[in-house]
């Protein structure tokens, strides 16, 4: 491995590199800084995120623009505010010496004005959302005409976020003999497409395989039922008492409700999505950063600005709908050379998935059990015994020494250790002393949500399918956004050409075919009735069907109705609610102490 001297750098860079600390370049900086400084090039880098990607295009852009020009040469995209900020920040860091270096950070939700007027003093290089940069480019508050570099930061990021047309129509404003330089964590079809519209025979590195997480990161997972999936949530805490972690949801309601049911419960958590102002986001970063906060709970976008070297864990309360982008949550911890965790809660209809992402990541999940309530004490207590040990003696106690020992004259060392941590022991021991058994054991038939239909399932026909733009997966959203049901409680969620087949378990019934009365969407009649659970059978195999519903028929055959008309229908719905006590003996959990 060779040395930021061996790279290459000039001397105002290596004084930075110094002052931050810097010791030896990580695999992205040593293949990627050579040829870009080098050489005049493109370049895709395939890197997992936390492996020092921003330094890896930082150090030579700075080193190649002219400081002494006002002129902007260098244009970073990425994805987020958070993001954009970061990157900034750190160009600026890694150019202090550079005299007459601006680094400007353009991003929605500050004044644009603010932005253009600090783009106007002369900056060199511009770091933007493309949103925001779209915007000033219409607007001719900024100039990229005459940029030598142009750097997409987590390409495929900013693709899963539909910012394609935006990137096409930025790079559209630049020279076409710049050089573009692409860091992604993964290499989809959209982001080799981009590569091969706007780059030239573009050299390519790659630190591990493609798309493969990084070898500092061990993946577990945990298989429980569907309705027992916070419960699972809080053992995994309460095992880990010295957590520091991204939990991570697919919606912003989920977010917000698991963060506020966190909280409630005691426990130090904080809720990051884009829901939130600028300045409320601020606020809890700075908490997070800080570990006022412990667990944070995310969704994917608001987390690509999370650069925190310390996450000990990264739990995946609901897996995401891309399998790629399971890389990057799992990239926010095992940073800066550290080990960490990715936990994955997940039911047993949605094993499977595992299967895609191990393909993808190139490991391997590995089963454990969620820990039952004494493993929890016991943790719990030694965790306690070891801070009291390392415990740095305040001497401000001595004046009060002779009243406690008085107070304890009679009580011998064992009694005096027994009672002082049976404070801590006892609050745990009664909460988890009667606590159930979360597992679920790969093979059981449970009595959740993936047992067949004869059990606790009520199974429906509904009248819309395929050729409505529903395929299984877009009727499933629809389905749970419209009952206000977690996402798995619907299941068996089966799309034909003209109708569908699904499960909610039977406590839902009569709420499903309610709210399907004389039901219309998009001025059509939705019909859902009671069927027998034979899919296999297609059409002909509905079976036993309610005639007493009102509605009847009616527009069953109506080939106007369109179903959703933009992809993928993204819902704001959440897990149903989970019980607040995890004992069922009606105890209260113990309040965590605020750490």
């Amino acid at each position: 491995m060779n040395t930021f001297q061996d790279l290459g750098l000039n001397e105002d860079l290596l004084k930075a590199i110094a002052d931050l600390g810097f010791e030896t370049p990580s695999e992205v900086q040593d293949k990627a800084i050579p040829i870009l400084l080098e050489e005049d090039t493109d370049l895709v880098a395939l890197a997992q995120t936390g492996t020092g990607k921003t330094a890896a295009f930082g150090f030579p852009m700075l080193q190649k623009i002219d400081v002494d020009s006002r002129t902007t040469q260098g244009l970073i995209l990425s994805p987020t505010r958070e993001l954009c900020l970061q990157i900034a920040n750190e160009m600026k860091q890694y150019g202090k010496y550079c005299q007459g270096l601006n680094v400007v950070a353009i991003y929605g939700g500050s004044s644009i004005t603010d932005q253009a007027r600090e783009v106007k003093r002369g900056a060199q290089i511009i770091v933007a959302t493309p949103g925001r940069m779209k915007d000033m480019i219409s607007r001719r508050l900024v100039d990229i005409s005459k940029i030598q570099f142009s750097v997409l930061d987590e390409a495929d990021e900013m693709l899963n976020m539909g910012f394609k047309e935006d990137i096409t129509d930025i790079l559209s404003h630049t020279p076409d003999e710049k050089n573009t330089w692409l860091f992604s964590a993964t290499m989809p079809r959209e982001v080799a497409s981009i590569a091969k519209k706007f780059m030239r025979e573009p050299q390519e590195i790659t630190v591990g395989h493609k798309n493969q997480s990084t070898n500092n990161v061990s993946h577990e997972y945990y298989l429980v039922n569907a309705r027992d999936r916070y419960q699972a949530l809080k053992r995994l805490a309460d095992a880990n008492p010295d957590i520091f972690s991204v939990i991570f949801c697919r919606t912003k309601r989920d977010t917000q409700k698991v963060a506020e049911q966190l909280i409630e419960d005691g426990y130090s958590a904080g809720a990051l999505h884009g829901d939130l102002s600028q300045n409320q986001r601020d606020i809890v970063m700075k908490q997070f950063r800080t570990k006022q906060i412990q667990m944070l709970v995310a969704t994917d976008v608001a987390a690509r600005g999370i650069d925190v070297d310390n996450i000990t864990h990264v739990i995946n309360y609901q897996l995401s709908d891309e399998v790629e982008t399971y890389t990057h949550r799992s990239g926010r911890t095992g940073r800066a050379g550290k080990t960490g965790v990715s936990m994955v809660i997940v039911s047993k209809s949605e094993v499977r998935r595992l299967k895609s992402i191990e393909r993808i990541i190139n490991q391997k999940f590995e089963l454990k059990d969620i820990p039952n309530g004494m493993e929890i004490c016991e943790v719990q207590l030694m965790s306690l015994a070891n801070k009291i040990h390392n415990t740095e003696i305040n001497h401000e106690i001595d004046k009060y020494l002779e009243d406690i020992n008085a107070m304890f004259e009679d009580t011998s060392k064992d009694e005096l250790i027994k009672k002082f941590f049976s404070v801590e022991f006892t609050r745990f021991f009664n909460y988890y002393q009667k606590a159930k058994d979360l597992n679920v054991k790969v093979g059981d038939r449970d009595s959740g949500r993936e047992h067949k239909a004869g059990g606790n399932a009520a199974r429906f026909f509904i009248n819309v399918g395929e050729k409505d733009g529903f395929d299984w997966m877009k009727l499933k959203d629809f389905l749970k956004e419209q009952l206000d049901l977690g996402r798995d409680d619907v299941f068996k969620v089966e799309s034909k050409d003209t109708f569908s087949f699904f499960n909610t378990e039977k406590e839902h019934q009569e709420k499903v075919l309610a709210h399907f009365t004389d039901f219309k969407h998009n001025g059509r009649f939705v019909n859902v009735e009671i069927t027998e659970d034979k899919p296999n059978r297609g059409g002909r195999g509905r079976g036993k069907r309610r005639e007493d519903r009102k509605g009847g028929d009616r527009g069953r055959n109506d080939r106007n109705y369109g179903g959703p008309k933009s992809g993928r229908r993204r819902s704001d719905s959440s897990e149903s609610r989970s019980r607040r006590s995890d004992s069922g003996s009606g105890s209260s959990r113990p309040r965590r102490s605020r750490r």
